[in-house]
């Protein structure tokens, strides 16, 4: 019989002895700490699904959110402004067009020949929206870390994002993020437990308010009386 272990999510019924209650809930990562009795969990069930580790993943939320949130505010009111908020997107048509030329003469760049036709053909071209993409990007990836909002969704946006910057043929700290996004992607259960996610993502929650919102709405529209009509003789 092994160790109780707090968890996330309960062990499956084929886990569990003849006699054992086990708790359910309508969203098994958000039931609690269940107690496992005789359920050995892992490192990775520890790491991924417990809700000791989320308090891990707090600080690297914020460590990662505070990172993607300044380098977004730098190019929206900081010192890299005039290259991605204002000038025409100046910073991301430089950087494609380093890309797309160290390519060509085989001196670092981008790594593929159609992403370097990609960057010539669409990127520079498209450079001012697009480096206002870039920076709300950003923004938004630093706000949803740090907040703890759709976690995985924000972490797969700042990988997409180091890919991009790695594929053009920049290294530079996008290694160390995507070092960090991986794991939190793979975490989104807990990852975000110590923030918005906890209610986000908990549909009995949802149902919980806004039932009780549209049942008072219906009521109000049962109980409005009803116009009646005039009659003449």
């Amino acid at each position: 019989m092994g160790p109780k272990t707090d968890v996330l999510t309960p062990p499956t019924a084929a886990s569990a002895d003849v006699g054992d209650e086990i708790e359910t809930h309508p969203i098994p990562w958000l039931a609690g700490n269940v107690e496992a009795n005789n359920h050995n969990l892992g490192f990775t069930d520890w790491l991924f699904r417990s809700r000791a580790a989320s308090v891990l993943w707090l600080v690297v939320r914020l460590v990662l959110g505070y990172w993607w949130l300044n380098a977004g505010y730098q190019k929206i009111w900081g010192s890299e402004k005039a290259g991605f908020w204002f000038g025409g997107g100046a910073g991301v048509k430089g950087f494609a067009t380093a890309g797309v030329l160290g390519s060509a003469t085989g001196k670092s760049g981008a790594s593929y020949g159609w992403w370097a036709a990609f960057l010539h053909n669409f990127v520079v071209p498209n450079a001012s929206w697009i480096a206002k993409l870039i920076a709300l990007g950003e923004l938004a990836i630093g706000i949803g870390l740090v907040i703890g909002l759709f976690t995985g969704l924000a972490a797969l946006g700042g990988l997409l994002l180091n890919v991009i910057y790695m594929f053009t043929g920049s290294a530079g700290v996008n290694p160390a993020y995507a070092i960090l996004e991986v794991p939190l992607i793979l975490a989104w259960r807990n990852a975000g437990y110590l923030g918005l996610d906890r209610y986000a993502l908990d549909a009995a929650w949802w149902r919980r308010h806004f039932s009780g919102l549209a049942a008072g709405a219906g009521h109000r529209r049962a109980a409005a009386p009803l116009p009646v009509p005039s009659v003449t003789p």
